[in-house]
């Protein structure tokens, strides 16, 4: 009973499928040191021409590299095959030649008969021709393009990462799709590294192709008269022929694989198979067709010239020059938009629906960039910004306001500009078609083209072509298109001014969805113990110093827990970072080591707990002399902090906390001030750097 089912077990689809790549090899090995019957030989002659066939028409019609990946495997393995039958084949065709031209099979005295009329002479140069083809042309560029691509993916891959993580830090793609995309870079140049390299056997293939071609020919010469008896040129003859349709019947698979590698190789684009690509690039042109058939026409009326030929085949080329117009005004009225008739506009009063309310969150495009946000034209841009709202959503814990976006013929062609509620926030400029090579600080050489700067984070940059982009891969550039510009940038923008966009409407709407599981939780608090306004306040000032409010429900708890006490809003806010401690400190120090800060000298923290306590909760007023040296002190220690890779961070008392974050972010835009208590106990402290009024 277990015997029949492992072997139900192991005869299942998908066991054969695994077991057929090692039978493969070892029925391969085996044809080298076993002799083979001629009618054995003849089918596995066929089916390594079929395999060859096979794998060139799939070539043709891979879109991409990677979806042939295991083609420098199918190269060894193909390889290794013919090398096999050849040497199976010279066994046979030693030990039977002398009985005639059919010894070694009928595929071999086809391809030594048929194919070259039984000439020996003719064989050679064919023979010799196939593989000058082969291992001088055809082999050394595909090698050449292999090489050559797996040097340039190597030296782009870090380029290419980087826009990987930029387009993952904008929120375009997921994590998910960040790692698919890393890992078909990877792959890439894996893949070329592998064809570079698999390019060698069939080099290799090649010069041993003459090489057994020469030994067959000799051996067969010393077999044939000395342990047969035949006559030199009998012997010659037959085992030439022999040898010659053997030789033959071996090149013309590692042709067709060879042609496959270069097709492989050579792939530009991803957009269809090769067949699609060089019909609709080479004869979509009417233009081009006109123009060679015209050239064809003329040469064809030349006296002497075949005429024929030349005028028949102009026509074609005229017909089929003719057809594509055809076919190109019918494409083109179809995507004509149909005129709309003009109606006069009738003179009306105003009214209130001439009042037309502004926007939260506006973007408005010169008309170059019109096709960019173009529904119809199915703009990129447009999925980016809807891509955008969403990582917006997950990460700061609320729903912005929808980008409304326009066109404004006041703008540049190539312009565009960000507003929030009607004042413009953003401007910047984008180019279609063209790519922004963004210099992260450590490339390897400059690039040609239109330098401008990045508009989200101020790095130099340099407007490119697509041809270039490669090469700005290489020289270690953040290559981004124009759309990944306009919507980084207005990602940065709407997580910079978020405090803006939690307005009451969206603190009313944020409130009613954490009400479908806490329902009581909410009705509690608002209005009961505050009101709408304050807790929106509070939101707004978490926002406004970078930490996100996903955590409603410990929000709320914290606001019910300290309203029937507490009304003032910094207060509350104060109340609610304590709880979100953690999560603050986790934001600025993943992980569970020690927290490194900057502190306030003792005598400096006292003078400030003194200005504080005459200010009230607002803060008091700091001594101008005592202020312009906290603020070149803290930021001399900001960016010492910045210098060995750690966050700026300020360690104050909770009553410090508020009046110094508030004082010192105009100045010291990258610092967090953070309260005592507001690190968890779990939590080591170190001191990094003081800060010091006599410093």
């Amino acid at each position: 009973m277990n015997s029949s089912l492992n072997l139900r077990t192991l005869f299942a689809p998908s066991n054969i499928r695994t077991l057929a790549g090692p039978l493969l090899i070892i029925l391969i090995l085996s044809m080298m040191v076993l002799p083979l019957p001629a009618f054995v030989l003849d089918l596995m002659f066929t089916f390594n021409i079929a395999v060859s066939v096979m794998v060139m028409l799939v070539a043709m019609y891979t879109k991409k590299p990677l979806d042939f990946s295991v083609f420098p495997t199918v190269l060894l393995v193909t390889t290794l095959l013919r090398l096999s039958l050849n040497v199976a084949s010279t066994r046979i065709v030693l030990l039977e030649g002398h009985t005639g031209p059919d010894a070694a099979g009928k595929v071999i005295e086809a391809f030594g008969h048929f194919l070259v009329g039984g000439n020996t002479a003719v064989g050679l140069v064919v023979f010799i021709i196939l593989t000058v083809i082969n291992f001088v042309v055809i082999t050394k560029g595909a090698g050449r393009i292999a090489e050559v691509g797996a040097r340039f993916t190597l030296d782009a891959m870090p380029g290419k990462q980087m826009a990987i993580d930029a387009d993952l830090n904008a929120g375009l793609i997921d994590e998910k799709e960040a790692k698919k995309r890393r890992a078909e870079t990877s792959q890439e140049a894996d893949f070329y590294g592998a064809m570079d390299g698999a390019s060698k056997f069939v080099r290799g293939d090649a010069v041993a192709g003459i090489l057994i071609l020469g030994i067959n020919v000799i051996g067969g010469l010393i077999v044939g008269v000395l342990q047969h008896n035949m006559e030199l040129g009998q012997a010659a003859t037959n085992y030439t022929l022999l040898t010659i349709g053997d030789g033959l019947v071996a090149q013309l698979p590692a042709l067709i694989i060879s042609v496959a590698a270069g097709l492989v190789v050579s792939r530009v684009g991803d957009d269809g198979d090769m067949g699609s690509q060089v019909i609709g690039q080479v004869f979509s042109n009417p233009q081009v067709l006109v123009l060679t058939a015209a050239i064809l026409g003329i040469l064809g009326l030349i006296p002497g010239m075949p005429n024929f030929v030349f005028l028949l085949l102009a026509s074609a080329l005229g017909y089929m020059a003719w057809r594509g117009g055809i076919r190109q005004a019918a494409i083109a009225e179809e995507e004509a938009p149909a005129a709309a008739p003009v109606v006069p506009a009738e003179s009306q009063e105003a009214s209130w629906s001439d009042v037309t309310p502004v926007d939260v969150l506006g973007l408005e495009v010169g008309y170059r960039l019109i096709p960019m946000v173009d529904k119809g034209q199915d703009g990129e841009l447009l999925k980016r910004i809807r891509g955008l709202r969403k990582k917006f959503a997950r990460d700061i814990g609320f729903l912005a306001a929808p980008v409304h976006i326009r066109d404004n013929l006041e703008l540049k062609p190539n312009a565009y500009r960000i507003v929030l509620k009607g004042v413009e926030i953003g401007t910047g400029s984008a180019f279609p078609g063209q790519f922004m090579a963004i210099n992260p600080g450590r490339v390897s050489g400059p690039l040609a083209g239109r330098e401008t700067t990045d508009p989200a984070f101020g790095l130099p940059a340099v407007w490119i072509d697509a041809s270039q982009r490669e090469q700005a891969h290489a020289l270690g550039y953040t290559v981004v298109d124009a759309s990944t510009v306009v919507a980084t940038h207005l990602n940065h923008l709407i997580l910079s001014h978020a405090p803006e966009l939690l307005g009451r409407a969206e603190t009313q709407a944020l409130l009613d969805h954490i009400a479908k599981d806490s329902p009581k939780l909410v009705e509690d608090l608002v209005p009961k113990l505050l009101p709408l306004a304050t807790v929106q306040r509070v939101l707004q000032n978490l926002l406004d110093e970078g930490v996100n409010i996903r955590d409603m429900r410990s929000i709320v708890e914290v606001l019910a827990e300290f309203a029937p006490r507490v009304q003032d809003p910094l207060e509350l806010t104060s109340r609610v970072r304590q709880a979100l401690g953690r999560a603050i400190v986790q934001s600025l120090f993943p992980g569970s080591g020690e927290v490194q800060v900057m502190a306030l000298d003792p005598g400096l923290e006292r003078v400030l707990m003194q200005a504080m306590a005459g200010g009230g909760p607002e803060g008091g007023a700091i001594e101008p002399g005592l202020a312009d040296t906290l603020l070149r002190e803290t930021a001399a220690a900001a960016q010492r902090m910045e210098d060995i890779g750690l966050p700026p961070v300020l360690l104050v008392p909770a009553p410090l906390r508020w009046l110094l974050s508030r004082f010192l972010r105009r100045s010291v835009p990258t610092l967090k001030v953070v309260a005592n208590s507001e690190v968890p106990e779990t939590r080591l402290i170190r001191v990094s750097a003081m800060i010091s009024p006599t410093a």
